[in-house]
């Protein structure tokens, strides 16, 4: 995609979405790799759209779908994606029936969820799960001292035809290169520990979308690839398009109001900022209610017209204020939040650094009031 595009007549805000850059992004981390890729797609696919995302991931030649919970996976099914999807984090008491039902494999981590696996499973299909270890996270997940009962109980209900162990899998803390090495350590002797019980998983993964890049060793069977197959970086210091990723989201609006005002003049709630001389400011129609966070007031910028604005004042819960000095911008100018930089527009990482947070989170915290759509190919 080489252009976004303009906003309709009469659109205030909209996330675009690249799916083919999705679709790019799976297919470059899957040659990196050189393993299987299951896409994560959990929380509305990081606030791109789960089932765009996955079409757009399977597409690109991903094997398998990941959620967080059952009704993520049950969703994708509804929109007629047959694909295997995992789903790992359980509610205490939750049913399997349903997911059993449409081949949803899950992530188990106790003995407590090998016996609700057991009651979802019927004469002729079996539950497949993954078996989830807890090598240092402090997570769920099945401790070391556990291995024993769950791993025998695993194999028991997988000969009497109640299951299917598919995987055994594990999540890296990303704390230091240390620190991941020792997970890894448990998680293979986790593994052994398990084919010593009887249990013979098809898959072991470990890696997300750091270790997938920067630790080969942790790759195994199969790799998670969650934030970088929306084209971002999961490292501080290596870019997206150093990584070879492009990001497929772009966060703009059309410019509400524009208004001339003199030196001394106070912008938005508490005027934590007052203009410096005469000036021009224009409203920006996206505040902290669409995911905007309202802690970079101070250091975020927008793009308008090929040039960066800074936030001037309190971002509200609807719309933001920018300065603009003397430029000549107009009423439904186009304002980008963030996009890709090789297209000239402000990263989503620039976001990240003036809220003091990730770009994770600056993409999956945009609001429902956010219309998403294709970008045109």
């Amino acid at each position: 995609m080489s252009e976004v595009g303009r906003l309709g007549t009469g659109q205030m805000r909209e996330a675009l979405i690249d799916t083919d850059a999705i679709t790019a992004n799976v297919r470059h981390l899957k040659r990196v790799t050189g393993t299987e890729v299951l896409s994560v797609v959990k929380a509305d696919g990081y606030g791109h759209g789960a089932v765009r995302t996955a079409r757009a991931a399977l597409a690109g030649g991903a094997d398998r779908l990941g959620v967080a919970d059952i009704g993520e996976a049950v969703a994708l099914r509804r929109a007629g994606i047959d694909a295997p999807v995992v789903a790992w984090l359980h509610a205490p008491g939750t049913s399997f029936a349903e997911a059993a039902s449409l081949g949803i494999e899950l992530g188990i981590s106790s003995v407590a969820q090998l016996r609700q696996a057991e009651a979802a499973a019927s004469a002729s299909q079996p539950v497949r799960v993954h078996l989830k270890l807890e090598t240092g996270l402090g997570r769920n997940g099945i401790p070391p001292e556990d291995y024993g009962v769950v791993f025998a109980e695993a194999a028991r209900l997988e000969r009497i035809g109640k299951l299917r162990v598919v995987g055994v899998f594990s999540h890296l803390s990303n704390t230091s290169e240390a620190d991941d090495r020792a997970a890894l350590a448990v998680f293979e002797e986790g593994v052994a520990a398990a084919q010593a019980l009887g249990v013979r998983p098809r898959l072991r993964h470990l890696a997300a979308s750091h270790a997938a890049i920067a630790l080969p060793e942790a790759r195994f069977d199969c790799v998670r690839i969650g934030i970088a197959m929306y084209g971002l970086s999961p490292f501080d210091d290596r870019t997206s398009a150093e990584l070879g990723l492009r990001p497929a989201m772009t966060l703009r609006a059309a410019v509400a109001a524009v208004r001339r005002v003199p030196a001394g003049h106070g912008v938005s709630y508490g005027y934590l900022h007052r203009t410096g001389a005469e000036t021009t400011l224009a409203l920006i129609p996206l505040g902290y209610a669409d995911g905007v966070p309202r802690n970079a007031s101070s250091g975020a910028a927008v793009r308008i017209g090929g040039q960066a604005f800074p936030v001037a004042g309190r971002i509200a819960m609807d719309q933001f204020v920018v300065d603009v000095g003397d430029l000549p911008v107009a009423v439904g100018d186009e304002a980008v939040l963030f996009g890709d930089p090789l297209l000239g527009v402000p990263p989503v990482e620039a976001w990240a650094r003036a809220a003091d947070t990730i770009n994770y989170e600056i993409v999956t915290r945009i609001g429902p009031r956010v219309p998403r759509r294709e970008a045109e190919r």
